[in-house]
């Protein structure tokens, strides 16, 4: 079975409702983003911060996983699926899909601001004072800008293992994230699935400039049939 491995960015999750990290204006829900995403945001107003998480932790009760999703968890069917996805929401796990490894941390998540290993599964709020056994306060469990993204390597190893790599619904401009492409193989088939052009600097490229819900289908159809 070949192993198909999937980069999923914040495009695909725009079809559920879940808004894009950075509007065209830079903002994020009103907010500049170094405000609530950054280690220097959260310690000017730690906060504020918590509560802009709260309300993005809360919306995904809200939304629900689109086609594009599903149609990842049925190509499990014929391929060795792997999901690296720049995402913080979990849409890809209430979809089905079983090998999901998140890029950038996870909504659901918290870690002592002590102990980045301390990452524990929450689904509520998170307040001011709220500390961790070690007296640390609780944070998102989120990789902020100017912070390590810990996955990184591992999302490296599993790029070089491909047999085919499908990119959807991201502009590929977010390092280190947009340089996993040049991981996988020479010979390695690369496929795009955005409604844009996103800036991608190799070679072998198929473009599909579609929505993951309009486009996945009909590149799941193609490489099934190409698999049998």
């Amino acid at each position: 079975m070949k192993k198909l491995v999937v980069l999923t960015g914040a495009g695909i999750s725009a079809e559920s409702g879940i808004k894009t990290f950075r509007d065209s204006n830079g903002l994020w829900e009103g907010h500049d983003v170094m405000e609530v995403a950054s280690p220097q945001g959260f310690a000017k107003n730690p906060a504020l911060v918590l509560d802009f998480y709260n309300q993005r932790r809360a919306q995904l009760f809200e939304v629900e996983p689109n086609l594009g999703h599903t149609t990842l968890v049925d190509l499990e069917e014929h391929f060795d699926v792997h999901i690296i996805t720049q995402n913080v929401d979990d849409l890809h796990e209430r979809a089905g899909s079983s090998n999901i490894l998140h890029l950038h941390g996870e909504l659901r998540k918290i870690r002592s601001v002590k102990d980045e290993n301390s990452s524990k599964v929450h689904t509520g709020d998170i307040h001011l004072g709220d500390l961790a056994p070690d007296g640390g306060q609780w944070r998102p469990d989120i990789v902020w800008f100017g912070e390590a993204v810990p996955n990184i390597v591992y999302a490296q190893q599993i790029v070089e293992e491909a047999d085919i790599l499908l990119i959807v619904g991201t502009s590929m401009v977010v390092y280190p994230a947009a340089g996993l492409i040049h991981y996988c193989g020479p010979d390695v088939p690369i496929i795009v699935v955005d409604p844009g052009k996103p800036d991608v600097n190799v070679s072998r490229v198929h473009f599909i400039q579609k929505t993951a819900c309009e486009g996945l289908p009909e590149v799941a159809k193609e490489l099934v049939k190409s698999s049998i």
